[in-house]
């Protein structure tokens, strides 16, 4: 299978840098892996990623889903003329989790000229499903003058 993402070669120490000074730098999220049509980034569940009741915070994961698949697009386009902005993201929080770290999986449903759907499922230590959630993201032509 060919490789969905513009840089042919591309591997994780070429992007890990975007994730300094962030919410995913303050959550601990890291990219761990990179395949021929998926991204992997993964997250502790702690102090700063919990709800309440000391379980992981939906919106932890969701910040997470979001990161993941907007890397993605972002990885999938040529950066000299465009960029790639979320749209729309929902999730299904299945499972709860308390501790250790969970893992995102991002692999694309469509990747069109001006948009791009991603279905990211998040699991647990123990690869059992935490929370599916599907990404939009605007494919948006970078203005030249404004780059320049």
């Amino acid at each position: 299978m060919d490789t969905i993402w513009f840089k042919k070669d591309l591997n994780v120490s070429d992007f890990e840098h975007w994730g300094k000074n962030t919410l995913g730098e303050h959550l601990g999220m890291r990219f761990v892996a990179v395949g021929t049509n998926f991204l992997q980034a993964s997250m502790p569940v702690d102090h700063r990623t919990h709800q309440p009741y000391g379980l992981l915070h939906g919106g932890a994961s969701v910040a997470l889903a979001e990161t993941v698949g907007s890397v993605a697009s972002a990885l999938v386009v040529n950066h000299d003329k465009y960029y790639c902005v979320g749209m729309e993201i929902n999730a299904n929080h299945l499972r709860s989790v308390k501790s250790g770290i969970v893992v995102a999986t991002a692999t694309p449903l469509h990747l069109g000229r001006t948009s791009h759907v991603w279905d990211i499922k998040i699991t647990d230590e123990r690869n059992r499903l935490v929370c599916v959630s599907r990404l939009t993201v605007a494919v948006v032509k970078r203005d030249v003058a404004a780059t320049s």
